[in-house]
C-alpha cells in the first residue's frame, strides 16, 4: 500500500516535503525510500513530528533556549516571536494580556497537520503503540522499523511535548539482535508518565474547518444514530465528509445519485483547545 501510495503520487513531491519538514536535504527518488530505506537521525525526526503538534508551522530545533549574563538580562534567546506587551516595568495593572506574534513559516496546511495528528492519534488508541495509552494523556506517535529490523524508532507527542526513541546499533545488525517496532516501549511509557504527570489532559488543537465525523471503521461510511459495530472517529476537511450512512464517498447512493459533493461541505466547526500554536 505504501508502494503504491508513493508511486501514485510520485517521489518527487514526497522528497520536497521530505526536505520542507527537514528529515532529509535530498532524498533520492526511489520507492524503497517510502517504506524507510533512507537514514536521518533522531533530532531530525522529533524536529519534523514538532510541526504536526504545532499546526503545520516551522520548528527549529536548538538545544540552548536562552543565555542570561550575570545581571539577568537575556542577551541570546531561540524563541524569536514577537511579544507584545511583555514589558511591564510599572508592574501588573490588569492591563490586557501580552499577545504573541507568530511570523514562522507555515510548512504544512493546518488542517492537514491535525488530519496527520488525528491518525497517529490512531495508533496510540488501537495501533502498534497502545503501550503508551497507559500515560492516560491525549498522545499521538508513530512506530516503525528501518529495512531487516535493524532500526526500531517511536516518534510521539502531546500538544506541548515531543519524544524520540531510536533502538539500534552504531553497526546495524539484522532482526535476530534487535527486536521489532515494539523496542523501547517501557522508556516511552515511564518518559511520557513522567514529563506529564503535572500537565493537563488537553486535546489535540482542531483547526477551524474541519469537521470530526464518526464513520464505520471498514466501509468508511457515516455511522447513523443507534448504529453498531466498530466507529472510529475521522476529521475530514470541508467537502470532503461522507454525507450519509448509505453511501461510500464518489460512489452514488441507492436513488443514483452523485455523492460527490455533500450538502454541509461549508460549514465550519469549532476552533479547538489545547496546542502549541
Amino acid at each position: 500500500m505504501t508502494v503504491r501510495l508513493a508511486q501514485d503520487v510520485g517521489m518527487p513531491l514526497i522528497g520536497e516535503y521530505a526536505k520542507r519538514f527537514g528529515v532529509y536535504d535530498e532524498l533520492p527518488n526511489y520507492l524503497s525510500y517510502a517504506l524507510g530505506a533512507g537514514e536521518t537521525t533522531v533530532m531530525r525526526m522529533v524536529t519534523a513530528y514538532s510541526m504536526f503538534a504545532n499546526g503545520g508551522r516551522r520548528v527549529k530545533s536548538t538545544l540552548i533556549d536562552r543565555i542570561q549574563d550575570r545581571y539577568g538580562r537575556t542577551i541570546f534567546k531561540h524563541d524569536a516571536r514577537e511579544c507584545r506587551g511583555c514589558d511591564a516595568p510599572d508592574g501588573w495593572k490588569n492591563q490586557p494580556e501580552p499577545q504573541l506574534v507568530d511570523r514562522r513559516e507555515q510548512v504544512l496546511d493546518a488542517m492537514t497537520a491535525y488530519q496527520i495528528t488525528s491518525m497517529m492519534e490512531g495508533v496510540v488508541q488501537a495501533g502498534t503503540a497502545t503501550v503508551v495509552k497507559e500515560v492516560g494523556k491525549p498522545i499521538a506517535g508513530k512506530t516503525g522499523t528501518t529495512n531487516d529490523e535493524k532500526d526500531a524508532w517511536f516518534i510521539g507527542f502531546s500538544p506541548d511535548i515531543v519524544v524520540g526513541i531510536y533502538v539500534g546499533y552504531d553497526k546495524p545488525v539484522t532482526s535476530a539482535r534487535v527486536p521489532p517496532a515494539s523496542s523501547g516501549r517501557a522508556d516511552r511509557q515511564d518518559f511520557l508518565k513522567l514529563a506529564l504527570a503535572d500537565k493537563p489532559a488537553i486535546p489535540f488543537r482542531v483547526p477551524a474547518g474541519i469537521k470530526l465525523i464518526r464513520v464505520d471503521a471498514k466501509s468508511g461510511m457515516r455511522v447513523g444514530p443507534g448504529e453498531g459495530g466498530r466507529t472510529i472517529l475521522e476529521a475530514f476537511k470541508p467537502g470532503t465528509a461522507p454525507p450519509d450512512s448509505y453511501s461510500v464517498i464518489g460512489v452514488a447512493d441507492a436513488d443514483g445519485r452523485s455523492m460527490m459533493s455533500p450538502p454541509d461541505a461549508g460549514n465550519i466547526m469549532r476552533p479547538g483547545t489545547g496546542g502549541l500554536y
